[in-house]
C-alpha cells in the first residue's frame, strides 16, 4: 500500500465525456471508472447508486428511482442492464413492513415489488444500504486501505485518527436490511459526514453529484493509503522473512509438481481447475515469520471469505531443502487434517436450517518460498479468488503493522458463507457445461482439426492449451480463440513433439497454468507422398519422428500427469483413414499411422486401470483449414489421382460412400464424444470420420 507519486489513484473523470450523459449513464461511467482499479475495490465486491427522477411509465407523473448495481454484478464490467431500478418511495414504505433483525432476510423477498419499469435485473441484499443514505449518490468499495482499518483491532480509533469527523465508523453488522437503517441513523445523526466506515467490510461514501462522489471516493482511499506509507514504510512486512524465494523457474517447476498431486485430491465433486501465482505480495506474505498466524485466523471481508474460504492451507514445504517428494508424501494428511477441521467447524456454528456442508477441501494453499495456488471450478473464479487472498494479504500487511489484525469472529463468517440467501444464489447458478473443470492440450493446435476442436472443447467449458511448431499461427489461433471464449480458459506453447526436453516442458506448463490435465489430443501432423522407391529414409523417418514417435512421447508425459492426478483422463489420437486403408504413393505417411493405431491399443490396455481411456479418430481428406494440405502433399495427391487442386476435394467427396465433404468441425465432434463422459465406457476404440470408406472399415 506504499504511494509512491505514480502509484497515487488517477482521477480519470473526463467533463467533457460526461456533459453527455444522463444521471443513469453517470452512474455507470463511474461505476466502470472505480471498478478500473483493483486497489478501489475488487472484482464483483463493492456497488454503486444514483437516485433519479424518472417519469412513471404508468401515471406519467415524476418519482424517485434507486439506480443500484444488481445482484451478482462487478462494477468494473457492468452495462447499464446491469443496475435494479427500484420506486423509492415503496423503498421507504418497506420500513413498515419490517419486524426486526431475527426477520431482515424476509425483507429480500420484497424488493420485487418496488421494481421501477419492469426491470428484470434482480436488486441485491446491500439495496437498503443505498437507498436509506439521504444523498443522490452513493459508493460502497472495497478498497484494500480502508479493510485494512475495518479490520484492525483499533478499527473505531485509527478511523478517527485518519479520518477525524468526515468518516465515520460502525461495528460489524452483516450486510442487509438492519444495516440500511443503521447507515440511515448515522446520516442523520451526523449530517456533515462524507462517508463511514464498516468494520471488517468496507467504505461508504456519498454526495449529491456523481462527479463529486466519485472525487471523494477516490479522496477518502488515497488518504488512507498515504497514512499507511508513512506509518509502515521502513518495517519488514508480517515480522520479517524467515524464507528465501526459491528463482522464479524453481518456483514453477515446484508448482508444476504440486498442482496436480492437490488437484487429484481435491477433485472429488467435481474436476476443479488451478492458478499459481507468485507475486511480490504473496511471496511477502509466505515467506514471513507471522504468515502461518496470520492465515490461520481468516479474512475478514465477506467478500474476501465467500471467494476464498475461511482460512487457507499452508503447504508444509521448505525452501531450503527443496524436498518436493517429501512433500507429496505428506500431502494427502495435510488435506485430510484440512477437511476434518472445516467440517468440525461447519458442526460448531450450523443451524437447524443450515444448508448441507459444502466442500471442504481448501481453495487457497500458501507454499513457503514458492507462491499461492488456489484451486475452483473453473479458471477465471480460480485466478479472481486468488486476486482476492492478495486483497487480503494486503488488508493483513497493513491492519498488523499499525494495530492487530482481526478475522471475523468464526459464528459471523459461518453465518455468512452458509446464509441461506447465498445458498439461494447458489442454487440458481446454470447447471454446469459438459466439460467443466476439464483441461485439455491439443498438439496440432493452430491446423483446422487442432482449432476446431479447441473451439469445441471450450464451448463446453473445458480449459485448453494449445500447442504447436509454429509460434505466429499458434498465436493468432489462440487470439480468435480468446475473443470467443476469453483469455482465462486459453493457453500456447510452442512445441516440437519430437523433442523430448520440449515435450516433457509443454506438460509442466500446461500443470502450472490450470493445475493439471484430463484430455490429451494427439494430432500433430506431417504427410508426404512419393513412390516407395523415391522414399527417402530421411523422409520416412520424418513421419516416423513425427507421427510415431511424437504421439508416444506426448502420450507418454500424459500418462505421467494423469497418473499423479489419479483422476482418470482420456487420450485421443487424429490418426487417418490410411492407418487402416493403404494408399499409393504414401508408405512412410500410411505405416506412420498404422503405427499410430497399434499405440493407442496398446495404451488403452495400460491406462484403464488407472481410468485413462485411450481411443482414435480417424479422418479421411479434410482439406479445409488443414495446414498439410497447403504444400507439396496437396499437389502430390493431386497428381497421384491424376487430377489438379481444385479438383481433389470433389474428387475425394466423389469417392466418399456418402457422397459428403469432411471438414475440421466434423473431427472436433469425435474427438469431443470421445473426451466427454458421453463415451465413459469406451476405451480403445476408432471412430471414423471418413463419409464412408470401405476400406477403412475396422472390422
Amino acid at each position: 500500500m506504499l504511494t509512491r507519486a505514480e502509484d497515487r489513484l488517477q482521477n480519470l473523470w473526463d467533463d467533457a465525456r460526461a456533459a453527455t450523459m444522463s444521471e443513469p449513464e453517470k452512474l455507470l461511467y463511474r461505476s466502470n471508472l472505480l471498478g478500473s482499479d483493483k486497489r478501489i475495490t475488487n472484482y464483483g465486491g463493492g456497488n454503486t447508486s444514483a437516485k433519479v427522477m424518472e417519469t412513471d411509465p404508468l401515471t406519467g407523473g415524476e418519482v424517485e428511482v434507486l439506480w443500484v448495481k444488481g445482484s451478482g454484478g462487478d462494477v468494473g464490467s457492468i452495462k447499464m442492464d446491469g443496475f435494479a431500478t427500484l420506486y423509492m418511495e415503496k423503498l421507504e414504505a418497506l420500513k413498515d413492513k419490517y419486524r426486526g433483525v431475527e426477520f431482515e432476510d424476509e425483507m429480500v423477498g420484497y424488493l420485487p415489488h418496488c421494481t421501477f419499469n419492469l426491470n428484470p435485473r434482480a436488486a441485491s441484499i446491500d439495496t437498503p444500504l443505498h437507498a436509506y443514505v439521504p444523498a443522490k449518490h452513493v459508493d460502497h468499495m472495497h478498497p484494500d486501505a480502508i479493510i485494512a482499518i475495518a479490520a484492525s483491532k483499533d478499527s473505531k480509533a485509527l478511523t478517527q485518527e485518519i479520518f477525524g469527523d468526515e468518516i465515520g465508523w460502525l461495528p460489524w453488522k452483516k450486510p442487509g436490511y438492519e444495516l440500511g437503517l443503521w447507515l440511515e441513523a448515522f446520516c442523520k445523526d451526523n449530517p456533515d459526514a462524507k462517508g463511514v466506515v464498516l468494520e471488517s467490510h468496507g467504505l461508504f461514501t456519498w454526495d449529491d453529484d456523481a462527479k463529486a462522489c466519485y472525487e471523494l471516493t477516490l479522496e477518502i482511499i488515497q488518504k488512507a493509503m498515504d497514512w499507511f506509507a508513512g506509518k509502515t514504510a521502513e518495517q519488514p512486512a508480517f515480522g520479517g522473512a524467515v524464507h528465501e524465494s526459491l528463482a522464479p523457474e524453481a518456483r514453477r517447476a515446484v508448482a508444476a509438481r504440486l498442482m496436480p498431486a492437490i488437484r487429484g485430491f481435491v477433485s472429488g465433486n467435481q474436476h476443479m481447475v488451478g492458478h499459481f501465482e507468485d507475486s511480490d505480495a504473496v511471496l511477502d506474505f509466505v515467506n514471513a515469520r507471522d504468515m502461518p498466524g496470520l492465515a490461520a485466523l481468516g479474512t475478514s471481508c465477506p467478500d474476501h471469505f465467500l471467494r476464498t474460504k475461511i482460512r487457507p492451507l499452508v503447504v508444509d514445504f521448505d525452501p531450503r531443502t527443496g524436498d518436493v517428494d517429501a512433500v507429496l508424501d505428506g500431502l494427502a494428511g495435510q488435506i485430510a487434517a484440512y477437511r476434518e477441521d472445516y467440517t468440525a467447524y461447519y458442526e460448531r456454528c450450523k443451524h437447524g436450517d443450515s444448508p448441507a456442508i459444502r466442500d471442504p477441501n481448501a481453495v487457497v494453499y500458501l507454499v513457503p518460498g514458492v507462491g499461492m495456488i488456489t484451486f475452483a471450478k473453473d479458471k477465471a473464479t480460480a485466478r479472481i479468488s486468488g486476486e482476492f487472498y492478495v486483497n487480503a494479504i494486503n488488508v493483513m500487511r497493513g491492519a498488523s503493522a499499525v494495530s492487530e489484525y482481526q478475522g471475523l469472529p468464526e459464528q459471523e463468517a459461518f453465518d455468512i458463507e452458509y446464509w441461506l440467501l447465498e445458498e439461494a444464489k447458489l442454487q440458481r447458478m446454470p447447471k454446469p457445461k459438459s466439460l467443466a473443470g476439464r483441461v485439455a492440450l491439443v498438439t496440432g493446435g493452430a491446423g483446422g482439426i487442432g482449432a476446431a476442436t479447441a473451439a469445441r472443447y471450450l464451448a463446453e467449458g473445458a480449459c485448453v492449451m494449445l500447442a504447436d511448431i509454429d509460434a505466429g499461427a499458434l498465436d493468432g489461433t489462440a487470439e480468435g480463440l480468446i475473443q470467443t471464449f476469453g483469455r482465462d480458459a486459453v493457453r500456447t506453447v510452442e512445441i516440437n513433439v519430437t523433442d523430448e526436453a520440449a515435450v516433457a516442458r509443454a506438460f509442466a506448463e500446461i500443470a502450472v497454468e490450470f493445475g493439471g490435465v484430463d484430455i490429451l489430443v494427439s494430432n500433430a501432423g506431417i504427410a508426404s507422398s512419393a513412390p516407395v522407391e523415391d522414399t527417402t529414409l530421411a523422409l520416412w523417418q520424418k513421419n516416423m519422428d513425427v507421427l510415431s514417435t511424437g504421439y508416444f512421447l506426448v502420450s507418454r508425459e500424459a500418462f505421467k500427469l494423469l497418473r499423479a492426478q489419479g483422476i482418470g483422463g482420456s487420450i485421443v489420437f487424429v490418426a487417418s483413414k490410411n492407418g487402416l486403408a493403404a494408399s499409393p504413393n504414401a508408405s512412410a505417411y500410411c505405416t506412420a499411422k498404422a503405427s499410430e493405431l497399434h499405440l493407442a491399443r496398446c495404451l488403452a490396455l495400460e491406462g484403464a486401470e488407472a481410468g485413462i481411456r485411450v481411443n482414435v479418430v480417424n479422418p479421411d481428406a479434410v482439406l479445409r483449414g488443414s495446414r498439410i494440405w497447403e504444400g507439396e502433399w496437396l499437389e502430390q495427391r493431386a497428381s497421384t489421382y491424376g487430377t489438379d487442386k481444385g479438383g481433389l476435394e470433389e474428387m475425394y467427396r466423389n469417392r466418399s460412400m456418402l457422397k459428403r465433404s469432411v471438414f475440421p468441425e466434423d473431427i472436433a465432434e469425435a474427438a469431443y464424444f470421445l473426451a466427454s463422459d458421453r463415451s465413459a465406457k469406451s476405451t480403445g476404440n476408432i471412430i471414423n470420420v471418413d463419409a464412408g470408406n470401405k476400406e477403412a472399415f475396422t472390422r
